[in-house]
Parts: structure tokens; sequence; C-alpha cells
């Protein structure tokens, strides 16, 4: 009952409020309040003025299908019994590889990778602009001296990873398994030129990874072969030695081994960011709510009577 009672006092203060009192101070102070939204918006257009423009340039890939039957299926269906008579392990089914695919291209390693190989670290930390009629990047002297090709301030690991990955976006169709990669950045055409090797080093990476594999699963069947006198054991192990093979031979003659392009990257004709009336608009937005609290401090310090005063 007394928490009742309080709230409809403060229901009847609050319908006490002199907005007379309010509207008069507002006005009064009307031109303070035009002055320093005038100043946030002037100062909001220079800031927004000084944000360089940036392109993103994409990509569209689907996760590759392979053309043979998984080495898993086959030898379950055709070997089985074999298999399990000579104690081989046919593995399971193996994770979605274009699920790994999308992982490792968004891990640290991959990344502080790729960006040593192809020489990035300079446009991706030092860089601050790009300059159209020249077509060349603008380098921060403080980070990096272009002139004597040495380092002010070196990046750490963790600095190139983070600052490719603020740039990076790797986004995939849950429904139709469909991967859009794409990468901001100050230049259209060195925005394009990235994702472009960014997608050709995952499939490096990828065919790779499964040619090591295969490499080391035929050597060491091989070794297990010289190891038994068998015959069904022996003719597993040639089974799967051949099927691993097949594999190399796949991955070898394709060089989408993880992705295949669907629509390739384009140098993006239009900015992506900033959007810089959004800012100007924001920042006298905000310019203009601290002029009117600061309009209504002022006059409530000189004795105004905004709110009625609470016994």
């Amino acid at each position: 009952m007394e928490n009742d009672n309080q709230s409809t006092r403060t229901f009847d203060y609050m319908d006490e409020i002199d907005f007379q009192e309010l509207f008069m101070a507002l006005w009064n102070g009307k031109w303070l309040i035009v002055g320093i939204s005038s100043v946030f918006a002037i100062a909001s257009i220079y800031i927004a003025l000084q944000i360089p423009n940036q392109y993103k340039a994409f990509v569209t890939l689907a996760p590759a299908q392979e053309n043979n039957a998984s080495l898993s299926g086959v030898l379950n269906s055709q070997l089985g019994g074999l298999a399990s008579f000579a104690g081989v392990n046919l593995g399971q089914k193996e994770a979605n590889a274009s699920q790994i695919a999308i992982e490792i291209m968004q891990s640290w390693g991959f990344i502080e990778e790729f960006v040593q190989q192809n020489d990035l670290a300079v446009g991706l930390v030092a860089a601050t602009g790009w300059d159209r009629a020249t077509n060349e990047l603008l380098i921060n002297d403080s980070t990096y001296i272009v002139g004597e090709d040495k380092w002010v301030d070196e990046p750490t690991s963790w600095g190139l990873y983070k600052s490719f990955t603020n740039r990076l976006e790797v986004i995939q169709d849950k429904q139709t398994g469909i991967i859009t990669v794409s990468i901001n950045y100050y230049s259209p055409s060195i925005a394009k030129q990235w994702v472009e090797l960014l997608v050709a080093s995952i499939n490096d990476h990828m065919r790779a990874r499964k040619l090591n594999q295969a490499n080391i699963n035929i050597e060491y069947l091989k070794a297990q072969i010289g190891k038994t006198s068998i015959a069904e054991m022996q003719e597993v192990f040639y089974k799967i030695i051949e099927e691993q093979t097949k594999a190399k031979m796949l991955a070898e003659a394709s060089p989408e081994y993880a992705f295949l392009t669907i629509s390739k990257a384009m140098v993006p004709q239009e900015k992506s960011e900033p959007t810089r009336s959004r800012i100007v608009i924001l920042v006298t937005l905000l310019g203009g709510i601290l002029s009117v609290l600061l309009v209504l401090i002022i006059h409530y310090s000189k004795g105004g009577k905004l709110l009625p005063k609470l016994d």
C-alpha cells in the first residue's frame, strides 16, 4: 500500500512539471543550442571528410563436390569384411570439408602465413588511404619508412591477424551452402586482388593438406604390406593404396579443390564506407542533446524551477 502511495505521489509530481517554464528556458537558450549544435555539425562534416573511402570486393563460392565417391564409402561397401579381418580402421565419415576450409581461412595461423607469403603487411598496417589520381596507397611514415624499406613500429603476429580479420567477412547461407567472401580496403583494385589471393590460397592449402595426408597413408600402408604375409590383408592394403592414389590424382588436377567460384571478384565502383551523411546527422544530434541539457543545467543552477520540490 505504501509503495502504491509513493507511485501516486511520483505521478502527481510529474503532472506538476512546469512545461511552460521548461519551454521558456529552452527558448531563452535557443542561441546557445543553435551555436553548440552548429559547432558539432561543422566538426562532424570535417571529421567525415577526413575518413578515407573504403571499397568492398567480394567473391561468391560453392563447396567443391568430389567427383568420386568418398574413400570410406567405397571401402566399406567393397572391402568391409577383409578390412575388419585385417584390423584396418576405415574411419567414420569426415567432417564437412567446406566448413573446415572456412574455419582454416579465418584462423590466426593461416592468415599470418597468407599475409607474409603475399607481402601484405605494409598495405595492411601502415596504409592510411588511397590516392585515386596516382593509384597509390598513402603510407604512414610514423609506422613504415618507404624509402628505407624499414618498419618504425613493426606489427606483431596478432596485430597482422586482427588487422586482416577486421577487413575480412565470410558469410555462408545455411540453406544453400553458398559462401560469400569479401574484403574492405582503401583501394578497390587491391581489395579485388586480396580476395582473389585469399580464395586461391585456401584452395591450395586444402589441396596440399589432402596430398600430404594421402602420402602419409600410402607410406604407412606400404610399410604394413612388408610386415605381413597374409594375402587378405595385403589385398586390403593395396586397395586402400589404390583409392588414396586416386584421391591424390583428383587433388592435383583440381585447382579449386575446396571452393568453386560462382561469381568472380570485380573491382568495386562505389565505396562501401563511410556513410558520411549518417555521421553528420548523429554527431549533430548529439550536439543538440548536449546543448539542451546544458541550457537546462544553467537555468536550474540559477534558481529556475523546472520540477516541483519533493518533500
